[in-house]
């Protein structure tokens, strides 16, 4: 697929955690579906443009992928990317993590937090590998993330511990668009300038 393909591609509906899992599982793609939104979502916040293709070698890498993705898996991956430059862009908090859905169990869905917190961090760093020309706060949502992906024990199955974990789902949501806000490209800088004649 070509790359003026992959820019022309719109979103068509909103990708939830279990259709990317299934399309990656079918081709044999060894990736988690929050990795891969967290390391996008990470790039863009980092201050990757938004019309870059970079994030295609940065997942194909991640995955191990020997080659390119299939067509199909390209596809899907080219909405999550396209879902995230929407929701950041957007803005109005409307950045909705890749997760999986209520009927997971807690630690399935804070595993993924976790994975998700770690793609992140991997994305952002790509962008921004020195954080001293970062704000204060940049640093301080950094350093809380990076204690969250070193998070281990086990959750217990009851009400405190889900109010808890969405609380955490919802820091890092609101700390990720926060980061775009500061560092991320809008779709005007992305705009070829105007020739001079």
């Amino acid at each position: 697929m070509t790359s003026k393909a992959i820019k022309s591609i719109g979103v068509i509906k909103k990708q939830t955690y279990e259709d990317v899992a299934a399309v990656l599982k079918q081709h044999n793609v060894i990736a988690d579906p929050a990795e891969i939104h967290g390391i996008l979502c990470g790039l863009l916040s980092g201050g990757m443009g938004h019309a870059q293709n970079d994030w295609v070698n940065v997942l194909q890498d991640t995955c191990n992928e020997e080659g390119t993705f299939n067509e199909q898996t390209l596809f899907t991956l080219t909405q999550v990317f396209n879902e995230c430059c929407q929701d950041l862009i957007e803005g109005q908090f409307g950045l909705n993590l890749l997760l999986p859905n209520d009927e997971a169990s807690l630690n399935v869905r804070g595993v993924a937090l976790i994975e998700w917190v770690q793609g992140f961090m991997l994305g952002f760093g790509m962008q921004q590998n020195d954080l001293t020309g970062c704000s204060d706060e940049v640093k301080e949502v950094m350093a809380d993330f990076s204690d969250i992906a070193r998070m281990e024990e086990p959750m217990e199955e009851d009400e405190e511990s889900e109010r808890a974990l969405q609380e955490v789902i919802e820091y890092v949501r609101m700390s990720a668009m926060f980061c775009f806000s500061e560092l991320g490209k809008s779709l005007l800088d992305d705009a070829p300038s105007p020739s001079v004649h």
